[in-house]
């Protein structure tokens, strides 16, 4: 049974200006050593078949991937990439525009909630989701940073994930730190979660890990 466990995380925030956010932005990992990707996706071309919409809409528009919320959905709209990971670096530049006003990167276990990014636009926070077979348990938020996101601005992000640890930079200077024994774990998905009416996506890495 997946159980929380005590939590040791260290949260940093360095402010830069807004106008250095960029698309596709080379960010330098803090506890990786990355070499060629193993995964690129520039939606160039229909979603691959390992991309699916869960809920909402999600569909490729002028080499960019772009997902809505659906009212009748009921839901916010969720976006799987089903490919089974443990220890990886993701990358990927991101928009909001619209009435969306941020998002989840999302990581599940195998059975269910693990762990999400969440981005509004007024910070990044990274939370240990709450275990849906325990009454007793809570969401956690292991680290968080204030910073600035604004609507029709394209930024780019870097979660690295190996072991225990994980942290979680955009090209703004935001950088979030956190370790937890429950990290440690296989994951089968990389999941974007969005509420409104336009998350853009471009720009997807993803290196494989030992």
């Amino acid at each position: 049974m997946f159980r929380m466990t005590a939590i040791c995380c260290v949260c940093t925030l360095v402010s830069v200006s807004p106008a250095m956010a960029e698309k596709n932005a080379e960010i330098a990992p803090k506890i990786a050593k990355l070499e060629s990707p193993t995964v690129t996706e520039t939606f160039d071309k229909p979603l691959s078949k390992l991309m699916s919409g869960v809920k909402g809409e999600w569909a490729v528009s002028d080499g960019v991937l772009v997902g809505k919320e659906l009212a009748a959905d009921k839901h916010a709209a969720v976006l799987n990439y089903q490919k089974l990971n443990r220890n990886s670096v993701v990358r990927f530049s991101f928009k909001l525009d619209g009435d969306t006003k941020g998002f989840n990167f999302s990581l599940n276990h195998a059975k269910g909630h693990l762990f999400r990014v969440n981005v509004t636009p007024s910070g990044m926070s990274v939370n240990l989701d709450k275990d849906k077979s325990d009454p007793n348990s809570k969401a956690v938020a292991m680290g968080s940073a204030k910073a600035k996101f604004e609507q029709g601005v394209w930024y780019t992000m870097q979660v690295e994930m190996i072991g225990d640890r994980a942290v979680a930079q955009v090209d703004n200077g935001v950088s979030i730190e956190v370790s937890n024994q429950a990290l440690d774990t296989d994951k089968p998905n990389y999941r974007f979660v969005v509420r409104g009416d336009s998350l853009s996506l471009d720009d997807l890495h993803i290196w494989e890990l030992n």
